[in-house]
């Protein structure tokens, strides 16, 4: 007799749909040099070692054939339950068999310094009493009944282009060595018997009740991971005890949306790089944001601009030590000859970024082009001046000094805004058209005045900063005169009069006061025009010559900047409900990307997106303010 449920091909998935998880259900883990995504199949489908920016060993993310480690249940998928350890990066999936209940717990794990693990080039922070072991660790437990367990390593180095020749060292059924042609190299650790299958490593077990396994890829210096299952328990415990106690020293409000700030507080640490003190915009390259388009960039590296919105939310949260070492970034970067910063360096403060495709790769859901390094880094993006001085600013108010290394990035920063301001550029939003006088960029070149001059007067400068206010003043002037339409709304550029929504930052910047009548007008007109389903959109595609083709989707940062520009304004029970919206459309483990697809709720782009949590920080705690002031 013939089954009445249809049963579909085992290389098909389950669903009928994509064989790529959705963005939203990746997991992320850091150890604060590099990051990995965990799909819920209990697979490591992007993974670069030793950092971020390094060419992927485990990229299925942007091609099923790029590489992947999974550890997991054999013939199953779908996870009963994937969670964070509460307060820590540390992953913990359970699942449910027809025989037994399995539960595996992951990590990137940190532990003690060492002496001799301190083997990569470029640390300029000082180290603290923690650091990455440079190994990735999963214990496995059977908790009832049996589970076929198993295990498949499957380095592809080079963003998939080489696969791994493995050796299995004296004999040794328990390590496995893989290596590449250009010398790169990782070893697979386990209590399990392992075997090779052409360039992959293999184990399969049949694990009872109350049986613990291991097993852990290695990539530091003389290939370490750990000696025992117990060994193995520890490096996990101490993980968890670092993330927990690097919570406890941030300033949280007890409040229900807690628990959303505490997720994006370890994002944003978890996508800082550690000997550097940079931050990653994004863990990821090429995820596309509108499916099968070709606005797929790369986000793993350090953009300026991110550094108000980094430096005010690490401030805003307790977490000063942190902000004082991207400051320090800051002040260690190679500048133009002019003195300017480039927008993105390199998490090692590289400036060279150049762009170029990895053909070879199918893409996130055969999203082409697929893109390293990122074209927009040597663009004029007169913004660039005033996240800098907006940053400084924020991080002097909050207690900081200024050392004298920094006094000379502050007024070489100042002097290039001033000299600049007047002149065209590509925007906040990096248009690959022509350029524009953005009114975004403007305001920030008004900022980097203005916040000159207060710098200024602090170090009795009183002369200097005279001279800078002025020139703030004849900035807000033009802005004033040319920016804003005849309907009394702030404008994208001074040649439309379309909206876009990095003319939100306008109050939260300070230049007008939230209860003059043209910023009350931008805000509600972008609510209400540029806005799909009630989330809002960076701007109108049609409206706009951004050098690309395609739609985009909503834009999470300009949706949780119109809460904190509702707020500001007065309108609060509409921030409030547009940020508990927000704040459902999280994944179940509290990430966001970059964008949202305003009709299914779907996550779009480069994930975790650090600008994303970064708002939310911003917005949350002015919904909280408002709460607390009623």
């Amino acid at each position: 007799m013939s089954p009445t449920i249809p049963i579909p091909p085992h290389d098909r998935p389950l669903t009928g749909g994509s064989p790529f998880p959705a963005i939203a259900d990746y997991a992320f883990l850091s150890n604060c040099h590099t990051g990995a995504l965990l799909a819920p199949d209990g697979s490591i489908e992007w993974l670069g070692v030793p950092r971020f920016d390094a060419p992927s060993m485990f990229g299925a993310l942007l091609d099923r054939r790029a590489g992947s480690f999974r550890v997991g249940p054999y013939g199953m998928v779908v996870p009963l339950s994937v969670r964070y350890v509460p307060g820590t990066m540390i992953i913990e999936t359970t699942w449910l068999t027809p025989s037994g209940w399995m539960v595996v717990r992951d990590g990137l794990t940190i532990g003690p310094w060492r002496e001799q693990q301190d083997h990569e080039d470029g640390r300029t922070r000082p180290p603290t009493d923690q650091d990455a072991d440079h190994m990735l660790v999963r214990v496995i437990e059977c908790v009832q009944g049996s589970v076929q367990v198993e295990v498949v390593c499957e380095p592809m180095f080079d963003y998939g282009r080489e696969p791994a020749k493995w050796t299995v060292p004296d004999g040794d059924r328990g390590v496995a060595e893989a290596t590449s042609s250009q010398g790169q190299q990782v070893a697979l650790h386990s209590d399990l018997r392992l075997g090779i299958e052409g360039s992959r490593a293999r184990a399969r077990h049949t694990l009872v009740e109350g049986e613990r396994r291991y097993v852990a890829l290695g990539w530091g210096a003389g290939l370490d991971g750990p000696a025992d299952l117990q060994d193995a328990d520890a490096r996990l415990l101490y993980t968890e005890h670092y993330w927990r106690e690097w919570l406890a020293g941030g300033r949280f409000p007890d409040h229900r949306w807690r628990e959303h700030l505490h997720r994006s507080a370890l994002t944003l640490k978890g996508l800082t790089y550690v000997p550097t003190g940079a931050m990653v915009a994004a863990l990821t390259t090429s995820l596309p944001e509108a499916p099968q388009g070709e606005r797929n960039w790369d986000y793993r590296y350090c953009w300026m601009r991110d550094a108000t919105f980094t430096l005010w939310g690490l401030h805003a949260l307790g977490f000063d030590w942190e902000a004082d070492d991207f400051m320090q970034f800051v002040a260690d970067l190679e500048r133009n000859e002019d003195g300017s910063l480039q927008i993105m360096y390199g998490v090692g403060g590289e400036r060279d970024l150049a762009e170029s495709t990895l053909d070879d790769l199918g893409g996130y859901e055969g999203a082409k082009p697929v893109r390293i390094g990122n074209g927009a880094y040597n663009q004029r993006q007169n913004d660039v001046y005033g996240a800098v001085l907006d940053s400084i600013y924020l991080h002097i108010k909050t207690g900081g000094h200024i050392p004298q290394r920094l006094w000379g990035v502050i007024k070489d920063q100042v002097q290039c805004a001033l000299a600049v301001w007047d002149k065209p550029d590509q925007g906040i939003w990096e248009a690959r058209g022509e350029p524009k006088h953005y009114v975004s960029s403007k305001l920030m070149c008004w900022v980097a005045a203005d916040r000159g001059a207060r710098l200024a007067e602090r170090e009795g400068e009183d002369e200097l900063a005279a001279e800078w206010q002025a020139r703030a003043d004849e900035i807000k002037a033009d802005i004033l005169a040319k920016g804003v339409s005849e309907r009394g709304v702030f404008r994208q550029h001074y040649d439309t009069d379309a909206l876009d929504a990095s003319t939100l930052l306008i109050p939260l910047n300070r230049l007008l006061p939230p209860d003059d009548e043209r910023v009350r007008d931008t805000v509600m007109a972008i609510a209400d025009e540029l806005t799909e389903h009630g989330l809002v959109l960076r701007y109108r595609t049609d409206e706009t010559d951004d050098g690309l083709k395609g739609e985009e989707g909503t834009f999470l940062i300009c949706s949780f900047w119109l809460v904190s520009a509702l707020s500001e304004i007065g309108e609060r029970k509409r921030a409030s409900v547009l940020c508990e919206r927000l704040l459902a459309h999280g994944s179940r483990l509290g990430l966001f990307a970059e964008e949202l697809d305003a009709h299914s709720g779907r996550h779009l782009g480069n994930y975790p997106q650090a600008f994303t949590h970064l708002a939310l920080i911003n917005a949350v705690l002015h919904v909280i303010s408002d709460e607390e002031a009623d």
